[in-house]
């Protein structure tokens, strides 16, 4: 008898323990009180057409190590996201909540499930597959499943350029002519060194495979995206001494010119937390840039229009389809704001 006690004892700890570390939705009676940190700072009145100074915040999942590379899936109905030092991308939606989408996200090989250099970027091409920058793979990757099947058996897109593998795919983009510009730097690297590649680059690949270095001179390249007319490519870095974002002129032969900062983030880095990510293009053709605290809402001309400040590290964002919410990566969280 008393050892049927003792081993329910064990077996209901267990369950428990499990259960704490593992990531989860979090519960509408904390979200409240938890949201207060929350706050949207208004700074042009161009903003207030984009987003309510007193829109409601919602945490949607806790407990992940560092979230990254959020994307809204039509076809899912969901919002996918890496989790990078687990080497997993989760799902969430609103009629399933938060899931394991897929294992082995970024570094393939059952010696690698405990891999720490998972997938980061997402991206759907226009044929709806899914896309990824994978750390430990150490390639940009096509998912060669269906996207309600996922499993982890991928197409190698591009791994190198001129034989020297990259250091670990960032952040990417597509064009409509199917061009997929990504970033290089050396996060998935050990000691984040630069590895045998030699620059912390920015390419485009071809839907031929083709490989073309762009940009070579940026320090941290980060997160990446085409303007709405895609004549335009914005670069975000993640450089404590030069913490900018940049914009590049796409050329008619495809190489970038008149390069230049479209907003300059060390004022905001004396006082906040984290370095310019991810970003995102709104419909209004303003720029979503993650910076210290938050994210940026920045006119295509540079002008600061608003931030929505999160108090933390936030690593990237991603719109619904309607662009009802944004949806934004938070250290070890997963939250939601709405807008206008």
């Amino acid at each position: 008898m008393n050892k049927q006690i003792i081993y329910s004892t064990i077996v209901t700890m267990l369950l428990l323990i499990s259960c704490i570390n593992k990531p989860k939705t979090q519960e509408n009676k904390n979200v409240n009180s938890i949201a207060e940190q929350f706050n949207v700072s208004i700074h042009d009145k161009a903003a207030q057409s984009l987003i309510d100074p007193n829109a409601s915040f919602e945490i949607l999942a806790t407990g992940l190590k560092w979230s990254e590379g959020p994307l809204w899936v039509p076809e899912l109905q969901a919002i996918l996201f890496s989790d990078v030092p687990t080497n997993k991308i989760y799902k969430w939606s609103e009629q399933d909540s938060l899931s394991v989408y897929l294992e082995y996200s970024g570094h393939t090989g059952e010696e690698n499930k405990e891999s720490n250099r998972g997938s980061n970027g997402l991206l759907l091409n226009a044929e709806n597959q899914l896309l990824l920058c994978q750390h430990g793979d150490r390639r940009i990757a096509r998912l060669n499943t269906e996207l309600s099947q996922a499993k982890p058996q991928f197409v190698t897109l591009a791994d190198s350029y001129e034989n020297k593998r990259y250091n670990s795919p960032n952040d990417l983009d597509v064009d409509r002519e199917g061009n997929i510009y990504f970033t290089d730097p050396p996060y998935g690297q050990p000691g984040t060194k630069t590895a045998e590649i030699g620059i912390n680059g920015v390419f485009k690949v071809a839907p031929n495979g083709k490989v073309t270095m762009l940009i070579d001179s940026l320090n941290r390249p980060n997160g990446i995206a085409l303007s709405l007319n895609q004549k335009k490519l914005y670069v975000n870095q993640s450089d404590k001494e030069k913490p900018f974002l940049y914009s590049y002129e796409i050329a008619t032969d495809g190489t970038l010119i008149n390069g230049d900062i479209v907003f300059d983030f060390r004022p905001f880095a004396k006082h906040a937390k984290g370095l310019p990510d991810g970003l995102k293009i709104h419909k209004s053709g303003n720029i979503f840039a993650t910076g210290p605290g938050g994210v940026y809402i920045i006119s295509p001309a540079g002008k600061h229009l608003a931030t929505i400040e999160t108090g933390k590290r936030t690593a990237n964002c991603a719109f619904d389809s309607e662009q009802k919410y944004l949806y934004t990566t938070t250290t070890d969280m997963l939250l939601r704001v709405e807008l206008k």
